[in-house]
């Protein structure tokens, strides 16, 4: 398996800056809490789809403490394996539906500082890759309903409309349907996929605080 728990990958962004992506781990937390911190109230809005100021103990928990089958979290960082001397630049992330084993939500989520630069298709293309190693052939995402070129992007692609509720739209991505390019798909993913929405979802009223 190329994206097993030993993934280690380095490679260079556009603008010549050093990065690995590897799974993330428990020790991750206090970093994503930082990485979280560093996102502007837009693109906490656009990822988040709400006023989210700060991730809870219970959200890092759930977040970090991942089995790396059915959650499966992938984080770039600046350089070195250390979750002490890295700094995290973004994260990606799919977690299967159990009553649809071949189908996960999916989230790509990029700190400002280091979009337009690459790594959000960095991180898709391997999320794509981690899913399906591990059965997983189409993701699920959800797109903000006067969100009108995201909405383009969907239709453009073909992705699958599956209905809407409280303002957002949810789409089936398949992965084999996918372009060889990851454009596309990147911008989805960064874009429209929700982690916060996922998180809350699969975090009941007791375990978020």
């Amino acid at each position: 398996m190329k994206t097993g728990p030993d993934l280690e990958e380095h490679t260079t962004l556009r603008d010549g800056t050093p990065v690995v992506l590897r799974h993330i781990r428990p020790d991750d937390a206090s970093e994503l809490r930082r990485a979280f911190d560093r996102l502007s109230p837009e693109s906490r809005y656009r990822r988040f789809f709400g006023g989210v100021s700060q991730l809870t103990d219970a959200s890092l928990r759930y977040l970090t403490e991942v089995d790396g089958r059915d959650h499966v979290a992938i984080v770039a960082t600046t350089d070195g394996l250390a979750s002490d001397s890295a700094t995290g630049l973004g994260v990606a992330r799919f977690i299967r539906h159990h009553e649809e084993p071949t189908v996960a939500e999916a989230a790509v989520t990029v700190v400002d500082d280091a979009q337009r630069k690459g790594l959000g298709r960095l991180l898709a293309t391997k999320l794509a890759e981690a899913a399906r190693e591990r059965g997983v052939h189409l993701f699920r995402a959800d797109v903000l309903a006067d969100n009108a070129p995201m909405r383009a992007i969907m239709d453009e692609i073909g992705a699958i409309e599956r209905g809407a509720s409280a303002g957002v739209v949810t789409y089936d991505i398949p992965l084999d349907a996918a372009p060889s390019t990851p454009g596309p798909v990147d911008r989805i993913l960064r874009a429209a996929a929700s982690t916060m929405a996922v998180l809350q979802r699969h975090l009941g009223p007791d375990r978020r605080g």
